[in-house]
């Protein structure tokens, strides 16, 4: 990996942040391009700057524009792209390579962990004393500075822990994605091209928990009901603590758990407990009441069912993106299939003239389904109406997105919304310990733990605006299939999906099966008819795609110490 090019990029990437903020508290970012102890000495805010660069790579990648400008669903069976062409038809069709991936994030988390190991060993450089780096040009104390002074140092002692913390994020994403990884963890200078092999999945997986073991309790317990509230949006150790139960949910997962070791899932149940302890024992998370309003505007931020989230400033790009091509302003974007649609439970009796009527609640919450009030209209995609579904760019399944997407902005006068995208949330949690019981215990057995694993299921089915039935699995494979379409409609178009059928071992057949969606015509009488039609067929050739190719420019850079991943 040619790290002389990431170490170069930390220093020139725009828009820095202030976390906890955006928009006007932008971090002040004027730094040499390669910067200095004098330099870095030269103004007390730079160090906090240091602090805070690891920062700007989850930020500056937007998973509401991660894909095309939009949302990542159409690389699953959640979604199709109403627009033809498209970066992510090199996923549906099987034809991206170590060439072209659009979702080669390789070096930018790299450029991340750089800004890292930049950061500690600047401090190690003045043997941790971080408080006198941030006295430097402080000459005249007064009462309010002194309380200024205070505060960043309290924050700089945070900010240490975080930085550990961000790394071990960025090595589960990178492990993520290519199942074994180059571990560095230090800098090298400028012009340099360290030639280092990647380490296996579990040996990073070992050091992203030794990590979160060695510094979360160093994490700010709860930012937001802290005396530093307006920094939310930082690492806490809810945060850590849901970033370990998902390392190691996914190292026990049959990709990377081939001989089903039940130590795994046991590792992956009590790291999911002690995170749900951590938030029982501190009130700080619970399921939010209202499944729908939870994902729009400033709710993300402020519900509690949110552990950690990114902020971002207010804009109508997935409105104008998503909103059917009947409403003004509307491009359609991406748009749910039939496979999904499909997958939410009936709550009632079936109604033959209405498939989504009686349905989980989540189904409408998610979904613009024709015959709904959205926009402040009724969808009738039938011939000769608003949303015919021969219009051009129309929804091609049938459906459009409703997640996120904030009802009736008026895109003609160009009004904007604000969206933020959780990164860990109470309910996904719930679902991680739900399956990792339910693998090492089996549904109904706690060991001593919070919850079953059919209890956390419930509970997440249970919450006030969903209320679904209870569910009915007799044993641990029932379960298991439980736990995955709960899984598929509570995190349907959060950029799960994609990853849980490869984590599953299940993508060879749900990436390769049709996706469909459905016509509507309308009888003389007015009543809407559905018929299921196919929509795209899409190539997925396992094992080989179950990682991702590493980057061709990074294989050549190495000569030969970085080998490229089986089949590619």
């Amino acid at each position: 990996m040619k790290l002389s090019k990431l170490y170069q990029l930390i220093w020139v990437l725009p828009g820095l942040i202030m976390i906890g903020s955006c928009g006007k508290d932008f971090l002040d970012t004027r730094l040499d391009t390669m910067p200095t102890d004098e330099n870095i000495e030269s103004s007390y805010t730079t160090i906090k700057q240091l602090a805070n660069t690891p920062y700007a790579y989850m930020r500056n990648i937007n998973e509401f524009t991660a894909l095309d400008g939009n949302l990542s669903a159409p690389v699953s069976d959640e979604a199709v792209q109403t627009n033809t062409v498209g970066n992510v038809y090199l996923f549906n069709n099987g034809v991206w390579s170590p060439f072209n991936n659009p979702d080669d994030r390789y070096s930018y988390y790299y450029a991340g962990i750089n800004a890292v190991n930049y950061f500690l060993e600047y401090l190690d450089k003045h043997d941790g004393d971080y408080r006198s780096l941030l006295a430097v040009n402080r000459d005249t104390i007064t009462v309010d500075t002194r309380k200024a002074f205070l505060d960043d140092v309290a924050l700089m002692g945070w900010s240490i822990a975080e930085a550990h913390v961000i790394r071990a994020y960025y090595y589960f994403e990178l492990i993520k994605r290519y199942g074994r990884t180059p571990l560095v963890n230090k800098t090298f200078p400028a012009n340099t091209s360290p030639q280092i092999a990647a380490s296996s999945f579990d040996e990073v997986t070992a050091y992203i928990v030794k990590e979160i073991n060695d510094y979360q309790n160093a994490l700010q317990p709860n930012w937001k009901t802290s005396a530093f509230a307006n920094q939310d949006g930082r690492f806490s150790k809810g945060a850590a603590l849901a970033l370990k139960a998902r390392v190691l949910q996914y190292a026990a997962s049959p990709l990377h758990n081939a001989s089903n070791d039940q130590a795994k899932w046991i590792a992956a149940a009590n790291a999911a407990n002690e995170a749900l302890e951590f938030a029982r024992q501190t009130g700080n998370n619970q399921l939010d009441n209202n499944y729908r309003n939870y994902f729009l505007g400033s709710n993300t931020l402020t519900s509690a069912e949110t552990i950690m989230a990114v902020r971002f400033d207010p804009d109508n790009a997935l409105e104008r993106a998503n909103y059917p091509i009947g409403t003004a302003g509307g491009n359609s974007g991406i748009t749910p299939t039939q496979n999904l649609v499909g997958a939410y439970e009936w709550k009632g009796a079936a109604d033959p003239n209405n498939p989504y009527a009686n349905r989980d609640p989540r189904l409408e919450m998610s979904i613009v389904t024709n015959g709904s009030n959205w926009n402040g209209r009724i969808i009738d995609q039938s011939a000769g109406q608003s949303d015919d579904a021969r219009r051009q760019n129309a929804s091609r399944t049938g459906y459009y997105l409703k997640k996120f997407v904030n009802d009736q902005v008026d895109l003609i006068n160009n009004a904007t919304n604000t969206h933020h995208w959780p990164i860990f949330r109470y309910a996904e949690l719930v679902l991680t310990y739900a399956e990792a019981m339910n693998e090492a215990y089996g549904p109904d057995q706690s060991n001593g733990q919070t919850w079953t694993a059919r209890e956390a299921v419930n509970l997440v089915r249970s919450r006030p605006s969903v209320e679904m039935p209870a569910v009915v699995a007799a044993g641990k494979e029932q379960m298991r299939s439980a736990i995955k379409g709960e899984r598929q409609v509570e995190l349907a178009f959060e950029n799960y999906r994609y990853w849980d059928v490869v984590r599953w071992g299940d993508a060879a057949t749900v990436q390769n099966q049709t996706i469909t969606g459905v016509s509507v015509s309308k009888t003389a009488a007015g009543v809407f008819q559905y018929q299921t039609k196919e929509v795209q067929q899409r190539k997925f050739i396992a094992p080989k795609m179950n990682y991702y190719p590493f980057p061709q420019r990074e294989i050549q850079i190495s000569n030969g110490t970085l080998t490229q991943n089986p089949g590619w």
